[in-house]
């Protein structure tokens, strides 16, 4: 076989090589779209009325800049943006693709490495056409268009994984600022081989000359070589005496023998080192205007980091504009405008002397003012521009730039000179470059103190650190505190893809009232993508200035577009992710009628509106995964994106006589709004919202144009997509909701309110959204909240389980809410396992001048920011209705203050609904938590209010294995809720409640005519405790609804305070089968019955008659109650109608109701029209009194084994009464410590003495009669020489010796003077330098006992 010639060989290489090279082209055309070699150059230069039309095929490839029109790509037409060149911008009034049109930025094989921006112009009036669809300065994909845009790979966001300081200093830089109330010499010795501040100290020199003195002394003991930083604030020098004059001249200041009144001064040198000393000094003159004297030095750390110390002490007159004012109606147009005549309009809103005037027309055109001053007391003004006269200023409005009250303002920062800053991060962020801009979030209640920076090149920082210009103001956490991850989000915000609306320098009014509220102008850019778009692919974009204040104009917008993803064809689904939206003026990616988008990794910062946006209701399966949203403020769109001035003004849609209620209608704006709970949110951040951060709303029915696309209730019962992994932070009223609906009709003149407000709404999950079918809980997973002003969540409806969630520094962690007087989703639970409730960690804040709520923690007094006030009970679990279950959850870090109540445990303030005795705690960890912070069930003051609602009074719950209360099986009850209080519960007056036992139910009474009454309800054991309830509804309903807890298996009588109600209705709430109770209903004489009882299926809103209540004449006869047949028995005598309760059929563990419905009786009176009040205590009693007895035990406390905290209860129990066998008569006496009786034996008192530390009794001693009624030497002399910090129990027995000198000690031992003690008495005293809550004195002719359990060790509430 003959071997192939070389000429041969070279031939078939060449077309080996031809054949590769083909295909390589091939395949680069397919990866990168500007590789495609059919695509033409184009450069179209710069022509604003170059309307560009690119179809019939044809392929553009954008090499350079241009200016156009705009751009119109259909019928199979492309455009390409070509990379690796120099930066394009194409600047165009809008984009639109459609008709197999294609727009194609890179691949996502390849994505564009180079810099191209798009840049939307023009304004809203600018005359041109709006698109029908689109409206003006939009990108838009219609049908069959293809939008694909690619930029370079880039992580998004990731977290500091080292805590970020204020000031920049490597670990952690210096900020001090003080105004009023931190008068005088402020000194900081400073650490000249670290910058660290070592000490500082105020010395009040105004007030008093002794601290001029300590002045001198404490700058005569600081060592040579440290650095002192020194400085007045408000005045020092009232008392300044020439010791301290001297002591800081010898320092080196020339000014501070000159000090005088209200100077601002500042100094800073070393110590030993005169030459060393930079000082600055001003003399201040009156209460106006700003003063102030700075001085800074630089220093050389010893690890050679550099270090600049810098002091301002001044005075600050803040200013603000007021808002626009029109002109008023009685003003002249001639001589000029004068302010009298505005200040005569708006009484109280203008300053004296404003410092400057800006004026522009109603339509927004601004206008140059000049102002006069004349006659020595009036400002007046004229205004220069179109259309305006010499005679005035013709149609337009004006607001005054005002001058605050001056207020003084020291500042003290120590940070790094080089004015850069190295951030720690958890992940690799060598993808971001030198010029990026970075945003740090919040890790504080405010967000705005989240902060921007600028990458800078950095050589030696590690892939997980970039240096970034600037320093940091505020503190930013970098770690896991307490066992929370307050880890602040990091996000990139640019991109080398941009997309921009082009703006105007101010605000003007392209729609109603919006300048009132902003004075920028919002009308940006947007993209919008229609149904049966093509493709549609974006990663790797920045967009920013996009958005309008008008409905439809968003950043992103999937308008109407059906199922995006398989399950509507696209292959591949269409997604969003990489992509930074910052600066935006309505929203950040909106989904609206569209259904399977992935939104990934985005970055929405900076945002007017709900960021991240589900529409009408019917949006289901869309995932928002890994997305960060931050600093999202009010938009005047909708009713809900409002704050309370825009809801107050905006009235649109409104029917005519509407009053906005903004805490109602409006003031809901969150970074995430999912308006169908049916989709996923996975590893995203909500870290700062003006309202909250997650919020989960129901639509009753779709709006908008999605209205029909499903059946009323859908959305209420449709099961949760996953919600795992997410937090919430520096959000005011919630990092999480699930609550409420918006208003589905329009206004009308039986519901004036606008659509779209908010309303209430319940969320009850089922299978298929079937209530039929089975429940299927909402599941919470891996959730933090922290630095929330309200609430980390407030959640309502049936099945709603958290697990693994964490909480810490909210007002309140966590509210469970059901569905308010009536569960609406009956037998279904809320619970929470697993979890941690942090109530004051670590992260302390930052204290600035402008942080008003700021104030000690509970456990080390030490100064931090605080939610809503300083003096806000905070708690951890909120109990509101219920039922629900708490399991295996951890409290840690809850402290009260003599002045905060703050506790693990709490209620709802203000609670006018019901409580359920099957909320179950079990399994509670405390850490860090005095046992007297554990629960606190309120007391009349600041936040309680009076704590006399419905609600307020019936607080409840159970205890299963006595975690919380070391009395396993217990009811933690308010102590003076005696419908469930029985002789045996033990007071813990720290906590203002009870431990008792009982079996409990609830009885809902509803009155019908009249409905406005005031209800008394008796128990018969404890007749001279009746409760008082004033009905859980509002008093414009048609009826009202009253909702006590009760014992089962007692009787009750039921009073009104005017005549009875002709109709009621008596449910039995949480009554197992054959549980009873026995009610006598109060009614005038002459009144006729007519009674029955039914079953209501609430869910199938069927209502059953079950049987018919006939009358006896005996009482004994009630006890025969039949499934149809019952007997009432009338004691007209007495006014009292009796009937006995009993549920005749079985219930669910945490059903309301039974498993046929809800059971209940109906009565309908007829009342004589004479009748009065309907009051019949007074003949009810003493004939009906019965005898309290224990039904069920009270539990064994769990022993010291079992417990475990250090901290506990100590039970102490004090009992003297006369005791009767037939004709004999005895006294019994005895005090018992944690189940160890100390028997009193002959007349006089006992006294036991603990130690208040450990919980051990020390000693007993009896007192006799005859010892009481001498000298008091001896008792006195035994109390004097009882050790400081003892509890300290007294009893008598029989006809001591109740008056005379020695009761003077119980004065010593807590009792408060002018007590009168009479034949029997029980005292819980203590012996030290404060008053504890539980010291307590019963004095009584015939008994006296006190039953409570004391907190051990005794430990003194610091001040608040």
């Amino acid at each position: 076989m003959a071997l192939p010639t070389s000429k041969y060989l070279a031939k078939n290489f060449i077309f080996l090589l031809f054949v590769i090279s083909s295909v390589s082209t091939a395949e680069a055309a397919v990866a990168c779209p500007d590789k495609d070699p059919e695509l033409e150059n184009w450069n179209p230069g710069h022509n604003e009325e170059n309307r560009i039309e690119i179809r019939n095929g044809r392929k553009l490839l954008l090499s350079s800049s241009a200016t156009v029109h705009s751009i119109h790509i259909t019928d199979g037409g492309k455009l390409v943006i070509k990379d690796n060149v120099q930066p394009i911008i194409l600047r165009t009034r809008h984009i639109l693709i459609e008709n197999d049109g294609e727009l194609h930025i890179g691949s996502e094989m390849c994505p564009y490495q180079s810099n191209v921006v798009i840049i939307l112009y023009g304004r809203a009036d600018d005359g041109s056409q709006p698109n029908p669809y689109f409206g003006q300065k939009y990108l838009g994909v219609s049908k069959g268009g293809t939008l694909e845009i690619h930029g370079k790979k880039k992580l998004s966001w990731t977290f500091l994984n080292k805590t970020l300081h204020p000031g920049g200093m490597e670990e952690g830089g210096y900020y001090f600022e003080r105004s009023w109330g931190h008068r005088g010499v402020i000194v900081h010795v400073i650490d000249p081989k670290t910058g660290a501040v070592v000490h500082s100290d105020r010395f009040d020199t105004y007030r008093a000359k002794e601290e001029s003195i300590r002045l001198a002394q404490y700058l005569g003991r600081v060592a040579n070589g440290m650095i002192l930083s020194v400085a007045v604030n408000d005045e020092g020098s009232r008392n300044l005496d020439d010791s301290a004059r001297k002591a800081m001249t010898k320092l080196g200041s020339k000014h501070f023998l000159h000090l005088g009144f209200r100077h601002p001064w500042s100094f800073i040198t070393v110590k030993g080192n005169p030459s060393s000393s930079v000082e600055d000094h001003i003399e201040y003159q009156g209460h106006k205007g700003s003063a102030v004297a700075k001085v800074f030095k630089l220093f050389k750390a010893e690890n050679g980091e550099h270090f600049n110390i810098s002091s301002t002490s001044e005075w600050v007159q803040d200013v603000e504009w007021t808002e626009w004012f029109e002109k008023p109606d009685k003003a002249r147009s001639k001589d000029m405008e004068k302010l009298s005549d505005f200040k005569a309009a708006h009484p109280d809103k203008i300053c004296r002397q404003p410092i400057d005037i800006q004026a522009m027309t109603l339509d927004g055109t601004n206008l140059t003012t000049e102002v006069f001053y004349k006659s020595g007391h009036d400002y007046r003004f004229l205004c220069h521009g179109k259309d305006q006269t010499g005679e005035g200023c013709q149609h337009y409005r004006v607001r005054f730039l005002c001058g605050r009250s001056v207020k003084p303002k020291l500042t003290v920062t120590i940070d790094t000179n080089v004015n850069s800053t190295v951030l720690n991060l958890v992940d690799d962020v060598s993808s971001w470059k030198p010029g990026d801009r970075l945003v740090v979030a919040s890790t504080d209640y405010s967000m705005y103190q989240a902060e921007e920076f600028q990458v800078l090149p950095c050589r030696a920082c590690r892939p997980t650190q970039v240096k970034v210009a600037g320093k940091a103001t505020y503190l930013h956490i970098g770690e896991v505190i307490d066992g929370i991850d307050m880890r602040a989000e990091v996000g990139l915000l640019s991109r080398n893809v941009v997309v921009m609306g082009e703006m105007e320098r101010r605000c003007y009014e392209y729609s109603s009232k919006l300048c009132s509220f902003f004075d920028f102008d919002t009308f940006g850019g947007h993209i919008k993508i229609g149904l049966d778009f093509k493709a549609t692919h974006i990663e790797g974009l920045e967009l920013k200035y996009m958005g309008q204040q008008t409905m439809g104009h968003y950043p992103i917008h999937f308008h109407m577009a059906g199922d995006v993803d398989e399950k509507g064809g696209y292959n591949p689904p269409t997604y969003v992710k990489d992509v930074s939206i910052h600066h935006t003026f309505s929203r950040c990616v909106t989904v609206h009628g569209s259904n399977g988008l992935l939104v990934k990794d985005v970055v929405g910062y900076d945002a007017l509106g709900h960021c991240f946006f589900t529409e009408d209701g019917p949006e289901e399966r869309n995932t928002f995964d890994h997305c960060l949203g931050l600093l999202v403020k009010p938009s005047t769109l909708l009713p809900s994106d409002r704050d309370s001035r825009m809801c107050k003004l905006i009235t649109e849609g409104a029917y005519p006589g509407y009053i906005p209620k903004p805490r109602q209608d409006c003031s809901a704006v969150s970074t995430f709004w999912i308006a169908n709970p049916h989709n996923n949110l996975i590893n995203c951040a909500a870290a700062g919202s003006e309202e909250t951060g997650f919020w989960f709303v129901l639509h009753h029915v779709p709006t908008g144009p999605s209205a029909g696309m499903y059946s009323p209730g859908y959305s209420e019962h449709m099961p949760m997509g996953k919600f795992s992994n997410n937090r919430a932070h520096s959000n005011y009223r919630a990092g999480m909701i699930i609550d409420n609906g918006v208003k589905t009709t329009p206004a009308s003149a039986k519901d004036k309110r606008p659509i779209l407000t908010l309303i209430s709404g319940r969320y009850s999950p089922h299978k298929d959204a079937d209530p039929l079918k089975p429940r299927e809980p909402a599941i919470i997973e891996g959730f933090i909240a922290y630095k929330n002003q309200d609430h980390g969540a407030w959640l309502r409806g049936g099945d709603v389980w958290l697990d693994n969630c964490q909480f810490a520094d909210n007002g309140i962690g966590l509210t469970l809410a059901s569905g308010g007087t009536f569960p609406h989703d009956d037998g279904s639970k809320q619970e929470i396992k697993n979890s941690l409730f942090v109530g004051e960690s670590g992260n302390l804040g930052t204290e600035t001048m402008d942080n008003e709520i700021w104030g000690p923690g509970g456990l080390d007094h030490r100064g931090r920011t605080l939610p809503i006030g300083p003096d806000f009970p905070i708690r951890g679990i909120q109990f509101y209705d219920g039922p629900i279950n708490v399991q295996n959850c951890t409290f840690r870090k809850f402290a009260a203050l003599d002045g905060r109540h703050t506790s693990a445990l709490a209620f709802r303030l203000n609670n006018a609904w019901q409580s359920c005795p099957n909320n179950n705690v079990t399994d509670i960890h405390f850490e860090d938590v005095p046992i007297t912070s554990r629960v606190f069930f309120g007391e009349p003051g600041p936040w309680f209010n009076d704590l006399d609602m419905d609600g307020d009074k019936t607080s409840v719950f159970h205890d299963v294995d006595g975690s919380v209360s070391e009395y396993p099986g217990s009811y933690l009850i308010k102590e003076d809720n005696w419908l469930i209080k029985h002789p045996d519960c033990i007071d813990v007056p720290d906590w203002r409640g009870s431990i008792c036992s009982g079996h409990f139910a609830q009885i809902y009474i509803q009155a019908y005519k009249p409905a406005n009454l005031k209800m008394k309800i008796i128990k018969n054991d404890y007749h001279n405790h009746p409760l008082y309830l004033e009905g859980a509804l509002s008093k414009s309903t048609h009826y009202q609804q009253y909702q006590p807890v009760i014992t089962l298996r007692k009787g009750y009588t039921i009073h009104w305070d005017k005549t009875a109600p002709e109709e009621l209705a008596i449910w039995l709430i949480n009554f197992n089968k054959n549980d009873w109770i026995q009610v006598g209903f109060c009614y005038p004489k002459g009144t006729t019955f007519s009674i029955l009882s039914d079953i209501h299926n609430r869910l199938l809103k069927k209502t059953y008659k079950t049987g018919t209540f006939y009358r006896t004449s005996q009482m004994e006869k009630l006890e025969h109650r039949y499934p149809s047949k019952g007997y009432y028995y009338w004691d007209e005598d007495t006014g009292l109608l009796f009937l006995k309760l009993k549920a005749q059929n079985e219930k669910e563990k945490f059903a309301f109701c039974s498993v046929k419905g809800c059971e209940r009786i109906r009565i309908k009176a007829v009342i004589p029209k004479t009748a009065g009040v309907s009051d019949c205590e007074a003949m009810a009693y003493p004939k009906y009194i019965e005898t309290p007895i224990v039904e069920v035990p009270m539990p064994k406390k769990l022993s010291s084994a079992q417990l475990k905290t250090k901290d506990h209860l100590l039970e102490v129990k004090i009992e003297t009464y006369k005791k009767q066998y037939f004709h004999l008569k005895d006294d019994f006496a005895y005090i018992e410590v944690d189940g160890v009786r100390f028997f009193l034996t002959d007349e006089g008192i006992q006294l036991v003495v603990i130690d208040g530390h450990h919980g051990k009794v020390v000693d007993r001693v009896t007192f006799k009669n005859s010892i009481l009624q001498g000298i008091p030497a001896q008792i006195e002399n035994y109390v004097n020489n009882i050790k400081d910090h003892s509890i300290v129990l007294v009893t008598s027995k029989g006809r001591f010796i109740s008056r005379g000198p020695w009761t003077k000690v119980l004065e010593k031992l807590g009792a408060e003077e002018g007590f009168r003690l009479k034949e029997k008495m029980a005292f819980v005293g203590f012996k030290g330098s404060f008053h504890p809550v539980w010291v307590k004195l019963i004095t009584n002719e015939d008994s006296a006992k006190i039953y409570q359990a004391l907190p051990i060790p005794v430990v003194k509430k610091m001040k608040l």
